[in-house]
């Protein structure tokens, strides 16, 4: 017996398996009150400050948005894509995804739709999920763009995503793929833009410094594996390249508020290494997957000045992987391999 859905029955795509990249965000412009709503955001997630409302909340809402909006609005000036006014994270991210959805199209046809979301800002989450949905997407895999798991950064976009997920009647399937901070593809990616950097360089620099995002060291110490992961992608990026140890050295940056956070800090350390008479240092970002304000301003601006004033001579800054397409191949292995059983 064939049966026939009533006329009034609502519509049923195709059934397709979604893909969903996600980043940490970007404010939608540089502005005051553009600023003020995307740190507010970002600022106000316990996963991120994870100190009690009551005492948090008071000291961000009067004090802290009073003022921060100017200073980072002025420092994303610095770096803004006028062109398309936006910041070059977006503009990074979906040239990282429309990469990804040709590599993945050639691999699998139309039946696996790549999108892109933010954790805060825009392309919101809950609107990319929804467009997912909306296309018949049953199954979807979300990939946080962290290489690292930390509490911080994959923890609260898994949250976001959950979130969403919690709103829909008619829930997909989910996964979430691991980090990928030791996948050999993602080292040899990271080994082939130091290769490039150092072959285009006149005389080898004395130290490759690998700067991550830092946490505060209490992280570490209730359980978050951020720490070591940073760790071992160093030591996996030094044999990979044949370098000596003493030629290579983790650092952390970014730090904010009174806590101890993870050591040494990238911009006293670069400063150290300039006054030991270390005057050539090269200085690569791991941890982020495409370049934005802490890469842009904070590395290429301001540790860099640190490490000048301290008497170095040669700054060189490798950019994020990016769009890169050993990235793009390494990103697309991973999805490819956490797609196994969805389809083949």
């Amino acid at each position: 017996m064939i049966m026939t859905r009533p006329a009034d029955h609502p519509e049923i795509p195709e059934e397709k398996i979604g893909v969903l990249l996600a980043n940490l965000g970007t404010p939608d412009g540089t502005d005051y009150w553009s600023m003020r709503r995307y740190l507010n955001e970002f600022l106000s997630d316990q996963r991120v400050i994870d100190y009690p409302k009551w005492k948090w909340q008071p000291l961000l809402q009067l004090i802290i948005l009073s003022k921060r909006p100017f200073s980072s609005g002025a420092a994303y000036r610095s770096i803004w894509n006028n062109e398309l006014d936006e910041s070059p994270l977006m503009t990074i991210s979906r040239a990282q995804k429309e990469a990804i959805a040709a590599n993945i199209a050639d691999r699998f046809g139309d039946r696996v739709v790549v999108d892109l979301c933010m954790r805060y800002g825009n392309p919101s989450t809950k609107e990319r999920v929804k467009a997912l949905i909306a296309q018949g997407c049953r199954k979807i895999l979300f990939l946080p763009l962290y290489p690292h798991y930390a509490g911080a950064t994959s923890a609260t976009a898994n949250d976001q995503f959950f979130r969403v997920l919690m709103q829909e009647k008619w829930q997909p399937t989910a996964r979430i793929v691991p980090p990928y901070f030791d996948e050999p593809t993602y080292i040899d990616a990271l080994a082939q833009s130091v290769e490039r950097r150092f072959a285009d360089m006149e005389t080898p620099p004395d130290m490759l410094v690998c700067s991550y995002h830092g946490v505060p060291k209490r992280y570490l110490m209730e359980g978050d594996p951020y720490h070591c992961q940073c760790q071992k992608t160093t030591r996996l990026l030094k044999e990979r390249l044949g370098i000596d140890e003493d030629r290579i050295c983790t650092t952390f940056q970014s730090q904010f508020g009174p806590e101890d956070w993870l050591r040494p800090y990238t911009v006293d350390h670069v400063a150290d290494l300039a006054r030991e008479g270390k005057k050539r240092i090269a200085v690569i970002a791991p941890a982020f997957s495409a370049d934005c304000i802490e890469t842009l301003e904070e590395i290429n601006e301001e540790i860099r000045e640190s490490f000048e004033e301290a008497g170095g001579e040669e700054f060189t800054y490798i950019p994020c992987l990016n769009d890169d397409p050993a990235h793009i191949a390494a990103l697309s292995e991973v999805i490819a391999t956490n797609l196994r059983g969805w389809i083949e």
